[in-house]
């Protein structure tokens, strides 16, 4: 008998029949076989028993090399390649044993079972006859009559497959082919059937899936891996495109199709590579040119356009470009509003432009989308504080500069604002004070927007010079005096407290 978790039990728990294998007797004087094919067949069965089923397997391809009319050699040696989840090595081993021994119904009911999975219909229910017609045991007899309902019940689902496929019902279609498949698992062409079903309804990634087993299941399947890639590349997947079309090309390296859509994707996957290398160098420019190649290298797939262009808009936004990324930005946002990446490009750009509120805006929509991205996080906390920052007092507003203003620019605008605003230039009272105050502003915005410590605080939203933003409550912002600011030279770039400067 067969012990309890052993390779035989769990054969049997699939195919009850195959408890054959382990209780088959050895039939010496009917097989002929010598001392040498039964030592091997012994040890196989032992080997096979204890799990070990490569050794198993190499005794008999010994016992079936010893005596090729062996049947129980054969038949061995198929259960160890089904143990291994060799089923096509198995399939002429079975046929071997039936045409060497054709009233053994536990080889023929197995090979039925083999052929119904691969969709081998009518193969199948002629085994499951066969078996029924020559006198089975009671267990092997249901079993064949069970499986030959199944196999007329597959019969019919096909049919009703292939019209609903001919009448362009692909629904229905894939529903028979769901039913179909639950069976024949191994069936390569109603996989491929199923994926172009899965095409027409619009879900490519199913398509694939059913693709990627049919190239498994049938050899040499090049139109298989073609459609594989071809699907990768619609999706805008280029790098697994570029490796499913290669695998076509190991089985045929003349398939004109494959060759010519290699050459495609392998010149878009080149530029998209270098274009990121260059982000990654931070050479945005040339970056953005690459994506406009791209975009023309493959005008027709609207996925690559969408990517390019995401991609553009985060060069821009990087670049301090802020008026190119809103633009480009929002084209992509026109065709994929929740897209995360272009929300937060377009935030920071609206950042630069001081469009505080629509900065919010977006980074509140991108943070719907990926609560959990810390960038998103920081950059909207840094929003908000910009905004509450821009309703008392804006450095860069005084000096009339961009927030991404060099610091040369800071210093030029000063000096044409302080010469402006001087307020020994100002005869009326009201209009000294007046100046006074103003000048007083200038100064304060040259002295944070020139420090590179003071002005990153401020770009984060915290005004270095407010002693309530430094120190949480108390004080003026604009506690300094205009004495305080006299006797500097605005000409310098440096500190304020330089000599004293007259009018004259």
């Amino acid at each position: 008998m067969v012990a309890p978790g052993s390779v035989g039990s769990r054969l049997g728990a699939v195919f009850p029949f195959l408890l054959v294998l382990v209780d088959l007797q050895y039939e010496g004087a009917e097989c002929g076989v010598n001392a040498d094919v039964e030592k091997h067949l012994e040890l196989g069965k032992k080997l096979l028993a204890a799990g070990q089923l490569a050794y198993a397997l190499s005794q008999f391809h010994a016992a079936v090399d010893g005596d090729p009319d062996n049947y129980i050699a054969y038949y061995r040696r198929a259960t160890v390649f089904l143990a291994m989840g060799k089923s096509k090595a198995a399939l002429p081993d079975l046929t071997k044993v039936i045409a060497l021994k054709m009233d053994f119904t536990a080889a023929r009911l197995q090979r039925g079972h083999l052929l119904l999975k691969q969709g081998k219909l009518d193969e199948a229910e002629d085994d499951f006859k066969k078996v029924l017609k020559s006198n089975p045991s009671e267990q092997e007899e249901k079993e064949a009559e069970s499986q030959l309902v199944k196999a007329d019940e597959m019969q019919r689902l096909r049919s009703q497959a292939l019209d609903a496929f001919d009448g362009a019902d692909y629904t229905a279609a894939i529903t028979f082919l769901d039913k179909i498949l639950e069976v024949c698992v191994w069936d390569a062409e109603l996989r491929e059937l199923r994926a172009e079903c899965f095409i027409k309804e619009g879900e490519p990634r199913k398509a694939i899936s059913d693709l990627k087993a049919a190239s498994k299941l049938k050899s040499d399947n090049t139109e298989a891996f073609y459609k594989i890639s071809t699907l990768y590349y619609q999706l805008g997947d280029h790098e697994l495109s570029l490796s499913e079309v290669r695998e076509c090309l190991k089985l045929d390296q003349d398939h004109k199709r494959c060759f010519a859509h290699y050459k495609q994707v392998k010149k878009l996957n080149k530029l998209i590579e270098s274009a990121e290398e260059l982000i990654r160098d931070g050479r945005y420019t040339d970056a953005t040119s690459k994506y406009e190649s791209v975009m023309k290298t493959e005008p027709s797939v609207a996925e690559y356009t969408v990517r390019s262009k995401e991609r553009i808009c985060h060069c821009f936004s990087k670049d301090e470009k802020p008026v190119e990324a809103i633009r480009i930005c929002s084209e992509v946002l026109q065709m994929e509003p929740d897209n995360v990446n272009a929300l937060k490009d377009r935030a920071e750009a609206y950042l630069i432009e001081e469009m505080y509120d629509e900065a919010i805006q977006d980074y509140e929509a991108a943070q719907e989308h990926n609560e959990n991205d810390q960038q998103i996080r920081e950059g909207l906390e840094k929003a908000q504080r910009l905004l509450k920052q821009s309703q008392k007092r804006d450095y860069y507003k005084i000096l009339g500069v961009k927030r991404n203003a060099k610091k040369q620019e800071i210093i030029k605008a000063y000096r044409k604002l302080a010469l402006q605003w001087h307020p020994d230039n100002f005869q009326n009272e009201e209009e000294k004070k007046k100046a006074e105050k103003k000048f007083i502003d200038i100064a304060a915005a040259k002295e944070v927007l020139s420090d590179p410590e003071m002005r990153k605080k401020f770009d984060d939203g915290e005004d270095p010079l407010d002693a309530e933003s430094q120190q949480g409550g108390g004080g003026n912002p604009f506690h300094r005096s205009w004495n305080s600011w006299q006797g500097f030279n605005p000409f310098s770039s440096g500190g304020p407290f330089r000599f004293k400067f007259h009018f004259n």
